[in-house]
């Protein structure tokens, strides 16, 4: 992984601004939306069942993506992400799947199956415990947070990418990004990220506007994940707090040039 290539990602998306289509929870809905604005994408948050195929052809017209979020579940807004998964995969837009608590109840862990196999994504981006327990690995979880680090799940990552064929994102101290042939880690971040909720959703939705411009799922993966990481480092500078974390991670994102990214990716 290199600066440069990263910044060319970073341009593209300031310079396109791809429209990332969202069926998120209602916890992140405007952390992620803002977060998307920052780095230059045009987030839509839809998931009525009666328009998520409309949203996904627009999307597809326009060089956009999807990102399926789990994190609220309810029948309807299932029913509208298989809807949505299924034209996305028709159209070809990469979608990226976040299977927040998975693990966690059998609801959650079945859907979030039942979902990866209706129309394969992309991208899958976890923490330790949901790729784990994704993968039918023994996992413990504390509702939607980690009981484990993302080096324990490394096993699990590769099996769940040899059998839906994603590029997997494991989210921790050092994320691992994998998708059986190649493999990235990004020890960025700051623990104070830990502290602001969403933060994960966020690395989601990001990897959604990197995955609209660039083709290779693993280099826009790996991008988006070290974009995140090094913001995180550079609010947590700033901030005195999680509640001041969360505005300066926004200002930092949206400040974000090559000389930060020179600075910290070797």
């Amino acid at each position: 992984m290199k600066a440069d290539q990263i910044w060319n990602d970073v341009c593209a998306i300031r310079s396109r601004g791809p429209l990332v289509h969202n069926i998120t929870n209602y916890v992140v809905m405007n952390s992620t939306a803002n977060a998307l604005l920052a780095i230059g994408a045009s987030p839509v948050m839809a998931h009525a069942v009666e328009e998520v195929e409309d949203m996904v052809q627009i999307a597809a017209a326009v060089g956009g993506s999807l990102v399926i979020n789990i994190g609220t579940l309810s029948e309807r807004w299932i029913a509208a992400m298989e809807k949505a998964m299924r034209a996305a995969r028709s159209a070809r837009v990469p979608i990226v799947l976040d299977p927040v608590g998975v693990g966690a109840t059998r609801y959650r862990t079945e859907t979030a199956r039942a979902l990866i196999a209706a129309a394969p994504p992309a991208v899958i981006r976890g923490n330790a415990s949901e790729i784990m327990a994704l993968a039918a690995y023994d996992a413990r979880t504390k509702g939607v947070d980690s009981a484990h680090g993302s080096e324990a799940a490394r096993e699990a990552a590769l099996k769940l990418a040899s059998a839906s064929a994603a590029v997997v994102v494991v989210s921790g101290a050092t994320d691992l990004i994998l998708d059986g042939a190649r493999e990235e880690s990004c020890p960025f971040g700051h623990p104070l990220m830990t502290k602001v909720t969403g933060m994960g959703c966020t690395a989601t939705a990001l990897i959604g506007a990197f995955a609209a411009v660039n083709q290779d799922p693993f280099a826009a993966a790996a991008h988006a994940m070290a974009v995140m990481g090094i913001c995180g480092e550079r609010a947590a500078i700033r901030a005195s707090g999680p509640g001041s974390m969360q505005m300066h991670f926004l200002d930092v994102l949206h400040m974000l040039d090559i000389t930060h990214l020179r600075a910290r990716v070797a």
